[in-house]
């Protein structure tokens, strides 16, 4: 029997949830249970409005930045490197053994790299001519290479 399959541009967030919860059952069997916590640090404008931050979570022994931004207005000031290691430290102090990220952005990038991170991954020219790149950054030499993952 052939499994019907149709495309369609929308994604119920039922679906999503579904599908969601299959990947993270799945992995759970695979890997074990999940330790993932999730990571926030805002920036607030003075009216209290968040306007950028970082947002992220921890799992598996690692840190996964998901987004972070900084406002034009207090961009070149160090404030995402500031956001990063206060990340870094939480997930430290979370067991974690490294960070990772990911951006399209070479501004970001370079920032990322000012911080300690190093490009694993690449697709060239992925829209306009910029490249997105992963990132990583061990915390501890040869730590979650499997040569010595004892902490």
């Amino acid at each position: 029997m052939t499994t019907p399959l149709a495309l369609t541009d929308t994604v119920p967030e039922a679906a999503r949830d579904a599908i969601l919860a299959g990947i993270r059952a799945h992995n759970d069997i695979l890997l074990g249970p999940t330790d993932r916590r999730d990571l926030f640090i805002p920036i607030s404008t003075d009216e209290g409005t968040i306007d950028g931050g970082l947002v992220g979570y921890t799992g598996r022994g690692w840190l996964y930045v998901e987004m972070l931004s900084v406002p034009e207005r207090l961009r070149g000031k160090g404030l995402a490197g500031r956001l990063l290691a206060l990340a870094e430290e939480e997930a430290k102090d979370r067991g974690c053994v490294g960070a990772y990220i990911d951006t399209i952005n070479p501004v970001a990038r370079r920032a990322y790299e000012r911080a300690g991170y190093t490009v694993f991954g690449r697709i060239e020219n992925f829209s306009r001519g910029e490249d997105i790149c992963w990132l990583i950054k061990r915390f501890l030499p040869g730590v979650g290479t499997g040569q010595n993952d004892q902490i």
